[in-house]
């Protein structure tokens, strides 16, 4: 582990900072330096310290991370995205938030003083702020709890009952508590992260956000959008493959089962079968070999300990 590098603002080394900044990478190093390039300006007069959690990195992660004296880095088995999460918080200083951010995410300068205001509310839990995609335009990050209904994408329709994604552009243009939020660009209650227990580290990836933010509503801790703050997410810096699109499908279910049981879940998964058989014809290729692990759960990627039963627990 790197020596306890940090940027501290007022107050030097020898104080806790008001908030930890963790971030995992896998084969990030094209993005994490430009995302720590952007938190000074982000915090303001915010005190921080940045803790990276590198989850087996085989491209040049490591040493440019090691190079720099802004954060302090934590080489580890790549055990999940959760896992390296909860990692990061262990390794981090006491402080009473937590900034959890993508490697390939940017940061607006005054985003962080900005998401603490709306934080510092009671019953908030968790803030998300207005993100952008790499050209600028929105990027649609808010959404509603996962149900049988909304298992078929059907965003563009705009309709409530059928629609996960909150794709209206008038739903952005105002501070508002959602079901949940894309998990790029999160400012946590350490209290409520604490009283959650940290991330599911089950599902290794995908779908932990969606846990993580229903099960704080669950506590009473409400999520928060607020378009005062904002950044940019690249999206894809640690890649995109087969077997994560394959997991993102399974989590989706496993998450449906675990909160809403297993009836529900049977007919989730059914929807799901139906969606990736008509994206396969369509011509989506990472479809095929969803397909062939869902009705096959020995072909299932084994960090996701799904492969006992057709319909994943």
């Amino acid at each position: 582990m790197a020596g306890p590098s940090a940027v501290d603002g007022p107050g030097g080394l020898g104080t806790d900072p008001e908030v930890a900044a963790v971030v995992v990478t896998y084969n990030s190093a094209r993005h994490v330096g430009d995302l720590l390039d952007s938190l000074p300006a982000a915090f303001g007069d915010v005190t921080y310290r940045a803790v990276v959690v590198d989850n087996g990195s085989t491209d040049e992660t490591v040493a440019l991370l090691r190079a720099r004296d802004d954060c302090t880095v934590v080489e580890s088995v790549n055990d999940g995205y959760g896992a390296g999460m909860n990692r990061a918080v262990r390794h981090a200083p006491r402080a009473g938030t937590i900034l959890v951010l993508n490697p390939d995410a940017l940061l607006d300068p005054e985003a962080v003083p900005r998401m603490l205001r709306v934080l510092r509310r009671p019953g908030v839990g968790i803030v998300a702020p207005r993100t952008r995609e790499a050209d600028g335009r929105l990027s649609p990050t808010l959404r509603r709890t996962p149900t049988v209904a909304r298992v078929g994408g059907l965003s563009f329709t705009r309709i409530p009952w059928f629609a996960e994604r909150i794709d209206d552009p008038r739903a952005y243009t105002a501070e508002r508590a959602v079901d949940w939020a894309v998990g790029s660009i999160w400012l946590l209650s350490r209290e409520c992260f604490d009283t959650l227990g940290g991330f599911d580290e089950s599902y290794f990836l995908y779908s932990e956000e969606t846990d993580f933010a229903l099960r704080a509503r669950d506590a009473g801790w409400a999520t928060v959008y607020t378009p005062l703050a904002g950044g940019m997410h690249i999206g894809g810096g640690s890649g995109t493959s087969h077997e994560t699109h394959t997991m993102q499908m399974l989590n989706r279910v496993r998450l449906v089962r675990r909160r809403s049981g297993t009836p529900a879940a049977w007919v989730y998964f059914a929807g799901t079968l139906l969606i990736e058989l008509r994206r396969a014809v369509l011509g989506h290729r990472a479809s095929w070999p969803t397909l062939r692990a869902l009705v096959r759960p020995a072909l299932r990627p084994a960090v996701l300990g799904a492969s006992d039963a057709v319909l994943p627990r």
